[in-house]
């Protein structure tokens, strides 16, 4: 194998190592924004957890995070407004990458 196949290899490795950490950092960042939201709504431990699972589920439905934020938003019933929403993401993917970090 050539340096060119070594190198193009590894960037391969890299950019797939790099996509699937940020897949999972975005999943726990909806899984902690569920957990949040559920707290807004006063619901139990158990549907809390509930919660969060549907809010991850939320984010399949399209590409980017607009269908995460029309779920939480739809549920929550103007308790918050789209752009906190947004904004408690945002602070809640630099504590989710920190976690998944922490894991690996």
């Amino acid at each position: 194998m050539s340096t060119f196949d070594d190198r193009e290899h590894a960037f391969e490795n890299k950019y797939a190592h790099d996509a699937e950490m940020q897949f999972k950092a975005e999943a726990r960042r909806n899984k902690l924004l569920g957990l949040w939201a559920a707290e807004l709504m006063g619901k139990s431990a158990d549907e809390a957890a509930e919660y969060a699972k549907e809010v991850v589920k939320a984010d399949f439905e399209e590409a980017g995070h607009e269908d995460v934020v029309r779920k939480v938003s739809g549920d929550l019933g103007g308790k918050v407004t789209d752009d906190e929403i947004r904004a408690k993401m945002a602070e809640l993917l630099v504590v989710a990458k920190g976690q998944v970090m922490d894991e690996v």
